[in-house]
């Protein structure tokens, strides 16, 4: 109900609510991207206190208050042994329900005890902001921590899955949380009670209701639900094209080249040299390219001609050959009649991102030279002094076209047809981004109007440059190298742009007002792969678009197709003359999800949704149209080793 416990959601699960109890109303998303972890979101409404000092019927509203907060299990239960937990509640920034706690549970049949030590909102005293970096009291000061810390505890009753009755102590000290806005209003006095009691509900295995009376004077209740990350609303079914037999005349190779193109494939090339048979083609439906693979060789036995003695996958993108998989024929039929296990195939066989480039390769078959697509786009403007909750909605349409290998003329339209984005901010002392709000209030936009080239410059060196209206903000140019080394373990490049502003009424013009003004950007790129944990660290180095130098650091993580990451940048901001920016550290998360967890089938088409701030200048770069780290993946020798499991269901 209030106090915390040790217990943590599943690892890749995460749970979406809200609840109230007067005075506060809560909005929050939890995810537990790692065993133990839980990462947590929420929005505190404080109900009859106006935000910003302001009156009663101001755009704004009530008081919002924004967190994360985190909690980490670092023991589990054992026979005789509670689980404990470590928890970090709003650690950054205002620190208005700010706490850090240490908790213990152990479960005695049917009923749950929590016993729990924390300072701040469960203490002696409020904590003060931190506005930068991270407000850690129970390490930087323990023995203050210890001081004004004080403990809570709490029993569930749980007879069955569905069904818990709660009964807990909060040290909450209401009436002393000064920084608290709702204590001048509605907690002068001490709260009539310390205890809460509270039952709770699942009515389903993902949906949860809890209903409380807590403080001795309030009723409460919540309610929640909670999926897997990844897991297919739809289960995936790919459909593999099979010939019928119809007396087809044509040839083997042709019959081959129809299979692939029918069951997602295009740009598909077909030969044979020295008794190998090669097979290079553009994957254009499946998320994972070992997947992929293995479509191609579901399909083989039955097309493959009778003296093919050794087989050669190749998949490109774009043109660009990106992956290899090598196996002999006799090992592939053993394999299909059984006489082979998967894993006796997989040993036998190559998987790797060196591909020949001394193979002369026929024209590809069903060349795919357009491409275009439309999505809904919603985007959101929030904890503006103007509005809290501002938003523009509406479809964003794209259209590609590709006349060589590695090229893409692109254009991306978007219209907004419900859009009430607005500030009552003015753009800062170097206004790289916070001047973005004034070109997101447009209903129309054309976010993109240009070329990019991207080829292989060696065998493992990428090369990319990209020039025109290359974001909504920005025209100019945009290059990128980069490599994988050791097996793909490490990606290092080099990466730079230099562009002007684009004027926000004229998408064919640049920005009068700024138009002696160019940035530029320029970077050292490394990303480490940790496959094991499906997870990877990006480091950018260098100058950003304000000509603040630094870093930022990127966490991400991969769940079943779900990407998850997270950003921190550090700049020297004396460049900004401004108070807002100096000394700010840029930061954000964003999440993309795949259409094939909707759809039924696979696919390659991506959703991505980054909440990150607009009002500030430090720790900025354009938004590129594309990244090499990116194109190449899950391309490197340790992705695939990792992945080739999806070769052959």
């Amino acid at each position: 109900m209030e106090i915390p416990t040790a217990r943590v959601m599943k690892e890749n699960s995460y749970r979406l609510g809200g609840g109230q109890v007067r005075p506060y109303r809560y909005y929050y998303g939890t995810i537990s991207p790692l065993e133990g972890l839980e990462i947590n979101g929420r929005i505190t409404e404080v109900t009859g206190v106006p935000g910003f000092g302001e009156t009663g019927g101001s755009s704004y509203g009530d008081y919002k208050d924004k967190a994360i907060d985190l909690k980490y299990r670092f023991a589990g239960e054992g026979k005789y042994m509670p689980a404990l937990a470590i928890g970090f509640m709003d650690p950054h920034g205002t620190r208005l329900y700010s706490s850090q706690y240490l908790a213990a549970s152990k479960q005695i049949y049917p009923f749950d005890f929590t016993l729990g030590f924390g300072n701040g909102r469960f203490g002696e005293r409020p904590l003060p902001p931190h506005e930068e970096g991270l407000g850690l009291e129970i390490f930087s000061n323990p023995a203050e921590w210890v001081r004004e810390s004080q403990l809570f505890w709490g029993i569930q009753f749980v007879p069955s899955d569905k069904f818990a009755l709660m009964y807990e102590y909060s040290p909450v000290r209401y009436h002393k949380q000064t920084r608290d806005p709702a204590q001048p209003e509605y907690f002068r006095r001490p709260v009539p009670s310390p205890f809460n009691f509270g039952m709770r509900y699942k009515p389903s295995r993902w949906s949860e209701i809890d209903i409380s009376y807590q403080r001795g004077n309030q009723i409460g209740f919540n309610l929640s639900v909670g999926f897997d990350i990844g897991k297919p609303v739809i289960p995936l079914y790919d459909r593999v094209y099979k010939e019928k037999p119809t007396g087809d005349t044509d040839t083997l190779y042709a019959r081959l080249v129809r299979s692939l193109y029918k069951s997602g494939f295009s740009d598909i090339s077909v030969f044979m040299k020295d008794n190998e048979l090669w097979i290079e083609a553009q994957n254009d439906k499946y998320f994972y390219n070992a997947r992929a693979a293995g479509v191609v060789i579901e399909i083989l036995p039955a097309l493959m001609p009778a003296d093919a003695r050794r087989i050669h996958i190749i998949l490109r993108e774009n043109g660009i050959p990106l992956s290899r998989f090598t196996f002999d024929t006799v090992d592939l039929l053993d394999l299909r009649s059984g006489r082979m296990t998967l894993d006796e195939f997989l040993r036998l066989s190559e998987f790797s991102t060196a591909v020949p480039d001394d193979i002369t390769v026929p024209p590809g078959m069903y060349r795919k030279r357009y491409g275009y697509g439309l999505k809904p786009d919603l985007q959101m403007f929030i904890n503006d002094p103007s509005g809290f909750f501002k938003y523009r909605l509406g479809v964003k349409a794209w259209f590609s076209y590709h006349p060589w290998k590695g090229s893409s003329f692109v254009t991306a339209l978007a219209a907004y047809p419900l859009n009430n984005i607005s500030t009552a901010n003015e753009p800062l002392s170097i206004p790289v981004r916070s001047d973005l709000v004034s070109y997101k209030r447009e209903k129309t936009a054309l976010d993109r109007l240009m070329f990019e080239q991207t080829g292989k410059l060696s065998p493992d060196i990428f090369g990319r440059f990209s020039a025109g209206l290359i974001e909504v903000q920005y025209a100019g140019a945009d290059a990128e190298i980069a490599m994988p080394v050791l097996d793909g373990r490490i990606l290092v490049g080099l990466s730079g742009s230099a562009v002007k502003k684009r004027q926000r009424d004229n998408p064919l013009k640049l920005a009068d007002d700024d138009a002696g003004k160019v940035y530029t950007t320029a970077f050292f790129n490394t990303r480490l792969n940790i496959p094991e944990r499906e997870m990877a660290v990006d480091i950018k180095a260098g100058r950003f678009l304000a000509g603040d130098r630094g870093v930022r650091l990127t966490v991400s993580k991969h769940i079943n197709g779900v990407t998850i990451w997270a950003w921190y940048s550090i700049t020297d901001t004396s460049v900004f003359r401004d108070e807002f920016n100096r000394g700010y550290h840029d930061k954000g998360i964003g999440v993309s999800i795949p259409l094939r967890l909707f759809k039924g089938t696979d696919s390659k088409t991506v959703y991505s949704y980054i909440l990150s701030p607009w009002t500030r200048d430090t720790g900025q770069d354009i938004d590129h149209f594309s990244s090499l780290f990116d194109l190449i993946g899950r391309n490197t020798r340790i992705f695939l080793d990792k992945d080739r499991k999806m070769l052959y269901r």
